[in-house]
């Protein structure tokens, strides 16, 4: 049983880590719509600066999905496979989205014509958009409890999904990723678009009080225990930090904060959650830890495995974010480089 509690709190972890670093991925690829002003000419290279500050990193914070996803399956038979299954429809929006936004980052640049960039952007976007809505509901409803049969099946429905409690916690997420992507921009820019993102971000960051404290009130009134509100505490003035870094311009202290936000809704869900992996609604019955973990030999051999590996995989990510710390600006962005439509059927015909 303590094995399962710790690999609990190991997945409440890596859930952390992604919903922090893929957080601010969806909150730069919703702002290639928002943030870049001016002509065309000078809209097109501020996208393409977007696209840069996240390009050595996004592929690379994905895997702590691919990585919460397989400690789940291993450490959780029975959450992965009633969650799974039960939230098949939203998963494979997300799954959409994602595969969409990776094709569009690494083919945006292959082809210079400004209708291919166009469609790039547009897949960019749905799949940082969509993503970040479709993650909150998800967890709004891990929180609030799903409608589970005797062998732990979901017989909700789909619909049953999109209540009001948990489209507050997509909203939520959205805000969220929105002001941590600003952030970061601000953070990974300079001239115009810096300031830009700073004035964004301040103004974000008074949003995500008003919208993600709702719904961490509600969560904490309704379904949650008296230490997470303490989390709740914390991420409240998280964000009131969040609004005075970065009037001061202090956008390192104003990411960390706004990190802190988010790993405090973290820490809110998963508390809210336990004793249970899936809490229960109207008569159902939920899914516990301790019925929902494997064997203590299949923990054992894990936790071994997490103790030598993980600190491999968080030094080279760290090692990358050093690598390619420099600020951007646009006039760090070449000229287009990539094959024309025309050269493409030139070669091909």
């Amino acid at each position: 049983m303590d094995l399962a509690i710790l690999w609990f709190v190991i997945i409440a972890v890596l859930w952390t880590g992604y919903l922090v670093l893929e957080g601010f991925d969806f909150g730069v690829g919703m702002l290639l719509s928002i943030l870049p002003h001016g002509g065309r000419e000078q809209k097109e290279t501020e996208r393409r600066v977007l696209v840069n500050t996240i390009g050595p990193v996004w592929d690379g914070n994905e895997v702590w999905l691919l990585t919460a996803g397989g400690a789940t399956f291993a450490a959780f038979p029975e959450w992965y496979a009633t969650m799974f299954s039960g939230f098949y429809l939203p998963l494979l929006i997300i799954l959409v989205g994602l595969v969409a936004r990776g094709v569009a980052f690494e083919y945006r640049g292959k082809i210079n014509d400004p209708r291919w960039a166009r469609r790039c952007d547009l897949a960019i976007q749905a799949g940082s958009w969509i993503p970040a809505i479709m993650w909150g509901i998800a967890f709004g409803n891990l929180v609030r409890g799903l409608l589970l049969d005797a062998d732990f099946q979901y017989v909700g429905g789909f619909w049953a999904l999109l209540n009001p409690f948990a489209l507050l916690g997509g909203l939520t997420t959205l805000v969220l990723f929105l002001l941590h992507g600003s952030v970061f921009v601000a953070l990974k820019t300079d001239g115009d678009i810096r300031q830009r993102a700073c004035r964004l971000a301040a103004g974000l960051a008074v949003v995500a009080l008003v919208v993600a404290g709702g719904w961490a009130i509600w969560a904490q009134v309704a379904f949650s225990v008296p230490w997470t509100w303490a989390a709740v505490a914390v991420a409240a003035l998280a964000l009131i930090g969040v609004v005075v870094a970065t009037r001061a311009r202090r956008e390192g202290v104003a990411f960390t904060l706004s990190a802190v936000a988010i790993a405090s809704a973290v820490v809110l869900i998963f508390g809210s959650m336990y004793p249970d992996v899936i809490p229960a609604i109207d008569g159902g019955v939920p899914l516990t830890v301790a019925e929902a973990a494997s064997t203590p030999y299949t923990l054992t051999v894990m936790s071994w495995v997490a103790v030598v590996l993980t600190p491999l995989v968080i030094a080279y990510q760290a090692w990358t974010y050093w690598v390619f710390r420099r600020r951007l600006s646009t006039k760090d962005i070449p000229a287009p480089v990539g094959l024309s439509w025309q050269k493409i059927k030139d070669a091909a015909f």
